[in-house]
C-alpha cells in the first residue's frame, strides 16, 4: 500500500479533526486569495481611473492629492475654481499649442436618491470624444462607449450622461430627468431637471459612479455664476423653475457671458510631437510668475497614494492572513502529534511486520502535506467563490468588476509554499514516529 493510501487512511479514522484542521487551512488560504486579488483589482482600478490625459490644472489653494481625488475620483471637497480665462489658455491661448485637448470640469452638485449620493460632473461632450478611459492589454486606447442613448450635446444645455452604476442604482433611462442639488448635502437647494440622453457602458472607473451634465447649463443655474462686474444681478445667468418652455431645449436661455463663468478644474491631454510637451506645460504652470492655478501629474500622485497607503494595508493583511495559515500550519502538527499515542501500536506493528523507520516517517510526512494540499485547494476554490459571489454587490458600489476565474500569478506560489510548510510542521510528528520503539511499544513498556 502506498504512502498516500495510507496516510488518507488515516485521515479518514480521524475524519472530524482532518476535517477542521483542513477547514482552517481553507479559510487562511481564502483569506489570502481575497487579499491578493482584490489589491490587484483596486490598483488597477486606481491606476486606469488616472489614465487618458497627462495633467490634471486646479487651483493653487489646495494639494495635488486633493485635486486628484475630487477629480479623478469624485471624493472629497472640490477645491476653489480658477477663471474661465484661466481655461481659455489651453483652448486659444498661450498652453494651446502644447494641448490636444482640454475638458473643463465645474463640481459642486450631487444628486441624491434612495441614500445613495452621486456626484454630479459639469463637463463639455469633449470629455466622452477626445479622451479615453485607459489602454486595454494590448495596448490600445479604450474610447468611452455609450451602452444606451448618445452623448450630450454642446448646444442642448439641459442634457445629461449618467455612468453605468448611477443608471443601475438610480433607475435611470434615457428620456428620464433629475433634479441636481446645489451642494453636498441632501438638504440643499434642487436645481432645475436635465434630461438623461445617454447610459455609458460600463468602463470599471470612478465615471461609473458619475453623472455628467452640460456645463453650459450648469452655468445657468441659480447661485453658478459669477456676479456681473456692475454688481447687478444678470436674470439669464440662472433658470426660475416657472415659466419655462417644454420645447425649447435651452429653455429660453443663452450661454453664460464667459466674464461670469469659473472653472473647478481642467483634464489636460498634451500632444505626442516631440514628447516633452507635458513637462514644458508643467513648468510653465507651477513655476511660472501667474500661480492661479497648479498642475498635477494624475499618475504620479496616484502612484504615490499606492505606494504610501494602499501597499503598506496589503502588507498588514498579508501578514495578518500568513499568521492564520501559519495557525492553520500548527493545528495540523497538533492534531497528528496528538494522535501519535493512540497510533503508537499501529505505528510498532508496521515496523515489526517489515517497514522501514524512513517509511514511517513518509507516512506521516505524506499526511501532513495531504491535509494542507487539500485545505490550500479548498482555499483557493472558496476565495474565488466570494469573489464570484461579491462581484454583482462591489461593482453596484463601487464600480469594480471582480470575477470568479480572476487569478493572479502569487497565487501560483501558494500550492508549493503549502507543501514545503506542511512538511516543515509535519517534521515533528514524523520524527516521533521514526523514533516509536517496537519492542517497547509492543511489549508494553516493559
Amino acid at each position: 500500500m502506498s504512502f498516500w493510501k495510507i496516510a488518507w487512511r488515516n485521515m479518514q479514522q480521524r475524519a472530524l479533526a482532518s476535517s477542521l484542521t483542513g477547514l482552517s487551512m481553507a479559510l487562511g488560504v481564502a483569506l489570502m486569495i481575497l487579499v491578493i486579488v482584490i489589491h490587484e483589482v483596486t490598483v488597477e482600478q486606481f491606476e486606469s481611473d488616472a489614465q487618458g490625459y497627462h495633467l490634471i490644472v486646479g487651483g493653487s489653494k489646495g494639494g495635488d492629492l486633493q485635486l486628484v481625488m475630487t477629480t479623478v475620483f469624485h471624493l472629497g471637497k472640490p477645491m476653489y475654481p480658477i477663471p474661465y480665462s484661466y481655461y481659455q489658455k489651453f483652448t486659444e491661448g498661450e498652453f494651446a499649442q502644447y494641448t490636444e485637448a482640454a475638458i473643463p470640469y465645474c463640481l459642486g452638485d450631487s444628486y441624491h436618491q434612495g441614500g445613495y449620493q452621486f456626484r454630479v460632473v459639469a463637463t463639455s461632450p469633449d470629455l466622452f470624444e477626445k479622451i479615453s478611459y485607459g489602454v486595454d492589454e494590448e495596448g490600445n486606447d479604450r474610447r468611452y462607449e455609450f451602452r444606451l442613448g448618445r452623448n450630450f450635446e454642446s448646444n442642448h444645455f439641459f442634457e445629461a450622461v449618467v455612468g453605468s452604476v448611477v443608471a443601475k442604482k438610480t433607475g435611470l433611462k434615457v428620456g428620464d430627468s433629475f433634479q441636481p442639488t446645489h451642494g453636498m448635502s441632501s438638504r440643499g437647494d434642487k436645481h432645475v431637471g436635465f434630461e438623461v440622453v445617454g447610459i455609458l457602458a460600463p468602463t470599471g472607473t470612478s465615471n461609473d459612479r458619475a453623472m455628467f451634465i452640460n456645463l453650459e447649463g450648469f452655468y445657468l443655474l441659480e447661485n453658478h455664476a459669477l456676479l456681473p462686474e456692475e454688481n447687478i444681478e444678470n436674470e439669464t445667468t440662472h433658470v426660475d423653475h416657472e415659466d419655462i418652455d417644454p420645447n425649447d431645449p435651452n429653455r429660453g436661455h443663452l450661454p453664460l457671458p464667459e466674464a461670469q463663468r469659473e472653472v473647478t478644474s481642467i483634464l489636460v491631454l498634451c500632444k505626442q510631437e516631440y514628447g516633452t510637451e507635458a513637462m514644458v506645460l508643467d513648468n510653465a504652470i507651477n513655476k511660472g510668475k501667474d500661480r492661479t492655478a497648479q498642475a498635477v501629474a494624475p499618475a504620479a500622485v496616484v502612484g504615490r497614494l499606492l505606494d504610501g497607503i494602499i501597499g503598506p494595508v496589503r502588507l498588514v493583511l498579508l501578514v495578518l492572513t500568513i499568521l492564520i495559515v501559519v495557525v492553520a500550519g500548527i493545528s495540523i502538527l497538533v492534531s497528528i502529534y496528538n494522535s501519535m499515542s493512540e497510533r503508537s501500536q499501529d505505528i510498532a506493528v508496521m515496523r515489526a511486520l517489515g517497514a522501514s523507520r524512513s517509511a514511517v516517517m513518509g507516512i506521516i510526512l505524506v499526511e501532513s502535506i495531504l491535509l494542507s494540499l487539500l485545505g490550500g485547494i479548498a482555499g483557493v476554490l472558496l476565495g474565488h467563490a466570494v469573489l464570484g459571489l461579491a462581484s454583482p454587490y462591489v461593482e453596484a458600489q463601487a464600480g469594480i468588476t471582480l470575477r470568479f476565474w480572476q487569478f493572479n500569478w502569487q497565487e501560483m506560489l501558494l500550492i508549493p509554499g503549502l507543501v514545503g510548510f506542511a512538511s516543515l510542521v509535519g517534521f515533528l510528528p514524523a520524527l516521533t514516529a521514526y523514533r516509536t520503539d517496537v519492542g517497547r511499544t509492543l511489549g508494553g513498556g516493559r
